[in-house]
């Protein structure tokens, strides 16, 4: 595929993420021209290959091995062996291998030519019925509750939609953690096994969502993309129940406890909102 018989090029290409009817022609040509295809699963992109009859020889790369055998694959990109990228599925570097190996292309002076193609991300925010002019990928949460409770706080004003990648053995605790830290309210949808003959989206207030999921183990199978609703400040007419006495509580409780346990307690005593006390006390701080 290297006309001049100089530097290769690499070339990203996107996997169809389940249905293999989505895979696009250009995808196709591009593995039975190039030299060799990198890819993070040898066996699980062989599978691939024999359904499109492509020989093109392959080469393991992966996380654990990523920064040794970028080395080697640049030598062969520098005697002017043309190479793909590929991952298991989706579009390559986005929450796949790769990074490592593609900015050693960039610094030495190899073209990167990317093709367009499938990314789960995308697919699910394309049909969440979710703001999707401004969103923040956030790939997969830590795996222990107490770092993914931080990270998700640190996240609890974010405006934009944001994007989340799950396991299916993590799913149900995730969903739990987000409704501790973003409220019964706020809205979430989850996208499982896109593409695949058991694709689900389905969406709703973050307290009816895990009950939902808890309801039926079926739901809390495959593939996840999890999509919040960015925050929004509350609306000044949802400000009209916090009175003096709703007030006092609340100020009386952020003297001990950290501003979000108070808002809970608080909405909880008064039968009240938790989401407008909260914000009532990041905008009137105690001195």
């Amino acid at each position: 595929m290297n006309q001049d018989n100089q530097l290769g090029q690499l070339f990203i290409v996107p996997t169809p993420i389940g249905n293999l009817g989505d895979i696009t022609q250009r995808a196709i040509n591009t593995l039975q021209q190039v030299d060799l295809i990198a890819a993070e699963d040898t066996r699980h992109t062989g599978k691939l290959l024999q359904q499109f009859a492509i020989k093109t020889p392959m080469f393991s790369l992966h996380d654990h091995n990523e920064q040794e055998k970028s080395a080697i694959l640049i030598e062969k990109l520098q005697s002017g062996v043309s190479i793909a990228l590929v991952s298991d599925a989706g579009t390559p570097l986005i929450n796949d291998p790769g990074y490592h190996f593609v900015k050693l292309c960039h610094e030495n002076g190899i073209k990167v030519i990317p093709l367009p193609g499938a990314c789960a991300a995308i697919t699910a925010l394309s049909a969440a019925g979710i703001a999707s002019d401004r969103f923040c990928y956030e790939g997969f949460l830590p795996a222990k509750s107490k770092a993914r409770i931080s990270i998700l706080e640190s996240l609890q004003e974010e405006s934009r939609t944001l994007i989340f990648y799950e396991s299916p053995h993590r799913i149900k605790e995730t969903l739990l953690d987000m409704k501790a830290v973003f409220g019964d309210e706020r809205r979430v949808v989850i996208a499982r096994e896109l593409t695949k003959i058991w694709e689900t989206i389905y969406g709703s207030p973050l307290g009816q969502l895990v009950e939902w999921i808890v309801a039926d183990e079926n739901r809390q199978r495959g593939e996840f993309v999890v999509l919040v609703e960015g925050f929004k400040a509350p609306a000044s007419d949802d400000m009209d129940f916090l009175n003096q006495k709703v007030l006092a509580t609340l100020k009386l409780l952020m003297k001990e406890l950290p501003l979000k346990k108070a808002a809970a307690f608080t909405a909880e005593i008064h039968g009240v909102k938790k989401n407008p006390l909260y914000q009532w006390g990041l905008d009137n701080p105690l001195d």
